[in-house]
């Protein structure tokens, strides 16, 4: 189903940014386990998956700082630093043992690398920007044959600050030579409606992600329930241009 909140300017957008964990794949059990791995090895009881999935969306970091917090710990910088380095370690070794892309995800990738055939449609990019470091993300991308599908794929610390900071994605709009609004941001977090609010440019969210409840705390423009919606929602045949207007400030 696709609920359009304010109309996408279809006809003109050449940029799709997609978030990762969430939207194009399902990791959080790999995430879960790593986050409980972590504990274990610093003297904590383990935290019920679906804590920490409410955990995740703000870069790892944030996410060992919120798992020992959940925990009943409060880490100083240093042990804090050394918590996150195990947690990476184990992470990169674990990222695939249940990460796998959400059903249709490829096949929709492929429709929308294709759809500027359509009459009306410009030849449109596609990028990743996520706040997972940037190595497992460009491995994971690749492992799950997302990886031909994007010009780039960004991470947390490939740049000075994350999402929902704006330089990522205005980073990748001036890459590609897209203007505001001619960018779409696609993610399943108020994250990435807040990312692409800063940055001027457009979002869809993906109800069918990790944090679909922070949806309705800052909606996106259009809301889908499955990968295979991103196609219907950019079709022209789902927007009038006589109902156009700039993205929410």
């Amino acid at each position: 189903m696709i609920r359009v909140l304010r109309p996408l300017p279809v006809e003109s957008l050449k940029l799709l940014v997609f978030d990762l964990d969430g939207t194009l794949i399902d990791s959080a059990q790999d995430l879960c386990n790593s986050v409980n791995a972590t504990l274990k090895q610093f003297g904590r009881a383990p935290l019920a998956d679906e804590l920490i999935a409410g955990y995740i969306g703000n870069g790892a970091l944030t996410l060992v700082r919120r798992a020992f917090e959940g925990n009943g710990a409060s880490l100083d910088e240093a042990s804090l630093a050394q918590a996150f380095a195990f947690f990476l370690d184990y992470y990169r070794e674990h990222k695939l043992d249940y990460t796998y892309a959400y059903e249709g995800v490829l096949q929709a990738l492929d429709a929308l690398h294709k759809v500027h055939d359509l009459v009306g449609v410009p030849t449109r990019t596609m990028a990743v920007l996520t706040n997972k470091p940037v190595r497992p993300a460009r491995a994971i991308c690749e492992a799950l044959g997302l990886s031909p599908y994007f010009f780039s794929i960004y991470g947390g610390n490939s740049f000075s600050t994350k999402k929902p900071d704006p330089e990522g994605l205005l980073a990748i709009m001036k890459e590609a030579d897209a203007r505001p609004n001619e960018t779409l941001m696609i993610g399943d977090s108020q994250v990435d409606v807040l990312t692409a609010r800063n940055a001027g440019a457009w979002c869809i969210g993906c109800t069918f992600g990790l944090a679909p409840g922070s949806l309705e705390v800052v909606p996106p423009d259009v809301l889908v329930d499955s990968p295979a919606d991103w196609t219907a929602a950019l079709s022209p045949a789902k927007s009038d241009p006589a109902e156009h207007c700039a993205p929410a400030p």
